[in-house]
Parts: structure tokens; C-alpha cells; sequence
């Protein structure tokens, strides 16, 4: 009895509403030239800080997706050193942190290279380097072998396991994954956003790796859709969207790895969330904005290394307040120099001193 969308006999021959879908693809259309056209704009450094941060938020919600959670100074500064900006601070990087930043940044920088089995290979060796997931050793740069089972998608406690999905067949990964990745690489006649859409289901589908299955999913989706504009810079994150509607996503994905291979509902999906997500964006846009105008009102303000770094920490997702402790604590300095770089600052009208005793704190001005 055929109960998953693999064992279909017309699968991967998708099929969905196209009378259904044209709608939702067309607002998307309009909405990433808009877009894209606002961010040329606004200059190429503001530009790339953007792109920074909408990097920073993709890797970090699509860890977070995964129950995976990334130290965010780590991953920021990764990106902005492959950037070539300067953010302040030499931060050390570990390496798994690096390994997923290296991969989104190959699949958005590099969008319109080959994608290959040795490079998804590469990608799966880079998120575990030590080629262990957790406590657990995995099988990496190599699709799963199912030694320990057939591949499956579980929730509940042990012995009162609920299946959701179940994959293929290890002995099938090879045919199935050329399959996809000729897809990629060869197809021209589906539009380029619903491509993305195809290919981050499908290979969810698939679920070729010991794990890592839902980042590369998400990843290969950045690169179709880098394609889909030409440009290898990211305005916008579907995975920080994702994170936001992860139950849903679930869900949509439960229902559309069922028998049928009409997809309608997860590119229906898909396609919503696209929008919010291009919607969401001019929150970043502001955001760095924000930054620029900051920086230009105060160009000729002088300020020492400290002083630019914790500045642009507050003008980033700065968590909580700012206090003397804190400062001497990410500067690496003594009470008695942040409090000097302080002072400096509030006589500069930079920031204001709020609360008393040990409520004190400071805020931008």
C-alpha cells in the first residue's frame, strides 16, 4: 500500500494549480523588483551591511529551526570577515559555526555555479566537522547508509514514537539525487521561484543525509532564489520566516509527503511566506539605515576602538543593557577605563546615563 509521495509511481513528476499559484508568484515577482530596486538606492556599503545582517538572521533561524542554536557575535563576524567589512573586534570562530556560515555563503556567493554531489557533500562535511551530530557520530560527506534503520521523522517519548515520514530507501539515494540535482542544474522551462520551491521539497523528501537535511534544504532554496534575481546578495530570509511559522512548516510538509504528487499546498505556502518575508525585509532596511544615519551625523566625532565596537553592538540586536560591567567585560578592558570611555561618550552626546546605583545603565542618545 503506497503511503508516502516517493511511492507514488508518477512521483517526481510534481503537478499543482497553476491557476492557483500564478497569483502568489506574481505578487512575489513585483515585490523582489521593488525590493531589489529600493536596496540599489541606498548605496553600496548600506547595501552590503543589509546583506550582512540578513546573512547573520538566515544562518542563525535556520540552526534554530533545527533546534540548533549559534553564538550570533560568532556567526556575524564570520560573515562579515568573508564580506570584507569591518565590524569591530576579532571574535574566534568555531568550527562548526564557520562550517555553516561557509555553506550558506557558497550557496548565495556562488548561485550560479554547478551544484554537484561533491559540493552537497561538501556542504553536509562543513556543519560537522568533528563528523558528529550532538554526542552522536554520523556518516558525513556521504549519503546515510540506513545501517541503523530506515530514515525516518519521529516525535514522542521512547516507546510511544509517532512516525510522521518516513524516506527512501538508502539503496535508491543515488538515482534519486541525480535526479534532483539534473533538476537544478538542467531544468529551464519552471520558473525560477517555484523552483525553489520544488527542490527544498524534494530534497526534504529524499532526506539523503544522516542529518543536516533541513539546512541544506534551506540553503539550496537561497541559491535558487539568488538565481531567481541574479544577485548573489540576500535582502530578505526565508529561514528566519521558516523559524517563525515552524509548526506550520512542519505541518505543510506531513501533509504534502503524502501519497499525492500535487504539491499546490506547499508552493501556496511557499509563496505566502515569501512575501512576508520580502515584507519583513524593510524592518532590516531600516535597521541599517538607522546605522548609516548615525554614523554620518557623528562623522566627525572622534571615538577610540572600544568606543566604535560597543556603538555598533547597540546599533545592532544589542541584548540587554548596556553597564560599566559589561562594557570592561566585551572590551576586554578594566572598571576603570569603561567608565572613561563612558564619560567620553556622554560629554560627546552620544549617551545618556539612566537608573542609579546598580539599576545604572546607558542608552544612545
Amino acid at each position: 500500500m503506497r503511503k508516502y509521495i516517493w511511492q507514488n509511481s508518477e512521483y517526481p513528476n510534481f503537478t499543482y494549480d497553476k491557476d492557483a499559484i500564478l497569483p502568489l508568484l506574481s505578487e512575489v515577482r513585483l515585490k523582489q523588483g521593488i525590493l531589489l530596486a529600493k536596496m540599489q538606492r541606498i548605496g553600496f556599503e548600506n547595501s552590503r551591511h543589509t546583506v550582512l545582517n540578513v546573512l547573520t538572521e538566515d544562518v542563525i533561524k535556520s540552526s534554530e529551526i533545527e533546534g540548533v542554536s549559534l553564538n550570533v557575535e560568532q556567526v556575524r563576524s564570520s560573515i562579515a570577515r568573508r564580506l570584507g567589512l569591518d565590524i569591530g573586534g576579532d571574535i574566534f570562530v568555531e568550527r562548526d559555526v564557520q562550517g555553516i556560515v561557509d555553506m550558506m555563503l557558497d550557496a548565495t556567493l556562488n548561485f550560479d555555479k554547478t551544484v554537484s554531489e561533491d559540493r552537497l557533500f561538501g556542504w553536509q562535511v562543513s556543519m560537522f566537522p568533528a563528523g558528529r551530530s550532538g554526542l552522536y557520530r554520523i556518516k558525513v560527506g556521504a549519503y546515510r547508509d540506513d545501517k541503523n534503520g530506515v530514515m525516518q521523522v519521529v516525535s514522542g517519548a521512547v516507546g510511544h514514537e509517532k512516525v510522521h515520514y518516513e524516506a527512501p530507501p538508502a539503496e535508491i539515494l543515488p538515482v534519486e539525487m541525480e535526479r534532483l540535482i539534473n533538476f537544478i542544474n538542467n531544468d529551464t522551462k519552471t520558473d525560477l521561484v517555484i523552483k525553489a520551491g520544488i527542490v527544498h521539497l524534494w530534497f526534504v523528501i529524499i532526506h539523503p543525509f544522516e542529518d543536516g537535511n533541513g539546512r541544506i534544504a534551506r540553503a539550496l532554496t537561497d541559491l535558487l532564489l539568488a538565481r531567481s534575481e541574479n544577485s548573489s546578495n540576500r535582502f530578505y530570509s526565508m529561514s528566519s520566516q521558516i523559524k517563525k511559522e515552524r509548526k506550520s512548516y512542519y505541518d505543510v510538509l506531513q501533509l504534502t509527503q503524502k501519497d499525492s504528487v500535487d504539491i499546490t499546498l506547499w508552493l501556496n505556502w511557499f509563496l505566502r511566506n515569501m512575501i512576508t518575508a520580502i515584507n519583513d525585509s524593510d524592518d532590516l532596511l531600516n535597521d541599517v539605515l538607522k546605522k548609516a544615519e548615525f554614523w554620518s551625523i557623528n562623522k566627525s566625532v572622534p571615538f577610540n576602538e572600544r568606543q566604535i565596537k560597543i556603538l555598533n553592538k547597540m546599533l545592532n540586536d544589542f541584548e540587554g543593557n548596556l553597564t560599566t560591567q559589561k562594557w570592561a567585560k566585551i572590551c576586554n578592558c578594566s572598571h576603570d577605563t569603561a567608565n572613561r570611555d563612558i564619560t567620553d561618550l556622554i560629554n560627546k552626546n552620544i549617551l545618556i546615563k539612566q537608573g542609579a546605583a546598580r539599576a545604572t545603565h546607558y542608552i544612545l542618545k
